[in-house]
């Protein structure tokens, strides 16, 4: 019985037979190569995206029949074992693989640009899966592929009766050797810090890591200085890395302040608005960027309506880069966070690179404030 609104248009797309004699009514699954089933990782939580390639041609269909579709997810990792398939674990690649099956009605492999871990978040991550069209009706007939928003829309229609927790964003019908991991040429992940003596909101819990300190954003951004360019991470690698060099070109390491994700303005702050009626109000001078700003004057409690949560600070690490060692961004994090408490000074940050040992490093963020948040492509 056909889903609502999924697959009408099968009954009206041209439809041509198989080629005699009939192959296996499933198709075979994609052979992983070695590294893929090796748990080698690749983006933060991952790494070796540049090693050689020698056996991705298993990995490409030579059906013809057979659409390759680029595929974007975003996830909240909270309740996810990591991304890739594990076995009795809930996790990214199974949860999309079980919809794509309901979709289809046939087995498929799904192989992921990055592989995130328990915990992590994916604003987007991307993976790449072939589909095979075959005719519910009359078995054996293989129709035209599905167009990406079909596909998009199916997808999700099952993914909504999971847990809710993932969705497809964006879906690209591509050649059958564009590879999701190794055609990335470049993946930015984003660290979210909120400070502030409060507890966390509930409405923050495992969406970010909570300093009760205050940071001093002066230092954080000489200490990003000191760590971007081309250089050996082997303090920034966790025991278990399986990439063969632990040197890596950090494009870009950035520290901001921004407004907390979910700010509703006061009445004082909209009546700032004034002729803005639509756009958001500035941040107050005593919380804008600035080691010298005082975290009292945020929410003071002089200006704090009853009943208001005061609000915590809110800041955004950016790293990008072609590839990560695994861990690599949760040990930068770390480090930084302890140079924005005091607890390491710029000469440290120095000392601990040129140790090339993780040891030296301070302790890593938690998983819960990180987030995936692009895959950039060459798109044919």
């Amino acid at each position: 019985m056909q889903q609502q609104g999924i697959s009408r248009d099968s009954e009206v797309e041209p439809k041509r037979h198989r080629d005699s004699p009939p192959p296996s009514p499933k198709p075979a699954k994609i052979l992983r190569t070695a590294e893929e089933r090796g748990g080698e990782r690749v983006g933060e939580e991952a790494e070796g995206e540049d090693r050689c390639q020698p056996l991705e041609s298993r990995n490409m269909s030579q059906n013809p029949r057979v659409q390759r579709y680029l595929v974007a997810v975003e996830y909240i990792g909270t309740r996810f074992s990591g991304s890739q398939q594990q076995p009795n674990c809930r996790t990214v690649v199974g949860v999309l693989e079980e919809a794509f099956q309901k979709f289809i009605g046939q087995p498929v492999s799904i192989f992921c640009s990055s592989r995130t871990d328990a915990g992590v978040h994916a604003l987007s991550n991307v993976c790449h899966v072939d589909v095979e069209r075959i005719s519910k009706k009359k078995p054996g007939e293989v129709l035209l592929p599905h167009e990406p928003g079909v596909v998009r829309r199916a997808v999700n229609h099952f993914l909504r009766k999971n847990e809710g927790d993932i969705t497809v964003v964006d879906v690209r019908c591509i050649p059958s050797d564009f590879h999701a991991r190794f055609k990335a040429q470049e993946r930015t992940y984003f660290y979210r810090l909120l400070s502030g003596p409060e507890p966390l909101s509930v409405f923050d819990k495992e969406r970010a890591w909570h300093v009760p300190e205050e940071l001093d954003i002066l230092a954080m951004k000489k200490a990003c200085d000191v760590l971007m360019g081309c250089h050996d991470f082997s303090s920034f690698r966790a025991a278990g890395c399986q990439a063969n060099s632990p040197i890596r070109t950090l494009d870009e390491l950035h520290v901001c302040e921004v407004l907390p994700s979910l700010s509703f303005p006061s009445i004082k702050e909209r009546e700032q608005m004034g002729s803005l009626r639509d756009s958001l109000p500035p941040l107050p001078k005593q919380c804008q960027t600035g080691a010298d700003a005082s975290m009292a004057g945020c929410g003071a409690e002089g200006d704090q309506e009853f009943g208001a949560r005061k609000r915590h600070r809110c800041y955004i690490i950016t790293a990008r880069a072609r590839s990560f060692l695994y861990h690599q961004v949760r040990l930068l994090v770390g480090v930084l966070k302890s140079v924005g408490t005091g607890q390491l000074t710029i000469s440290d940050v120095k000392r601990i690179l040129d140790a090339k040992t993780v040891t030296a490093a301070a302790p890593m963020a938690p998983a819960c404030g990180l987030y995936l948040g692009s895959v950039k492509y060459d798109l044919p």
